[in-house]
């Protein structure tokens, strides 16, 4: 079982995320923003993977300023990117954190096969 940091700003995809962690046997933790992310990742609890929304609408650079602070945080910190838009090689060139992406709308097998690659 691992705990994963969930940072989505639409609401209903942040449930949805979280049902869908929660169905694999995971344990989410949910932000909405980059504040509330840095709360979790500067607590003490032990956080395996981030999955953040790469179009984050307030921060100039979305789910990678999440990615790229949480990294500095917590080096070793798995990252799986999400977004509604295709993966384009402009996109992945900022990846950390191993770098996986899933495109929404995901269905749950696919988050539990990009899930398992990160973590193992």
């Amino acid at each position: 079982m691992a705990v994963i940091l969930v940072v989505e700003d639409e609401m209903v995809i942040r449930l949805a995320a979280e049902w869908a962690i929660e169905d694999l046997g995971h344990t989410p933790l949910l932000a909405d923003d980059l504040e509330s992310a840095l709360l979790h990742l500067s607590a003490s609890q032990h956080i395996d993977m981030l999955f953040v929304d790469i179009r984050l609408g307030k921060l100039a650079l979305g789910g990678y300023d999440v990615a790229n602070q949480a990294i500095g945080i917590r080096p070793g910190l798995r990252v799986l990117y999400t977004s509604g838009s295709p993966l384009t090689a402009d996109m992945s060139d900022l990846f950390v954190g191993g770098g996986q992406f899933i495109q929404k709308p995901y269905w749950p097998e696919q988050l539990e096969l990009a899930v398992g690659k990160l973590l193992h």
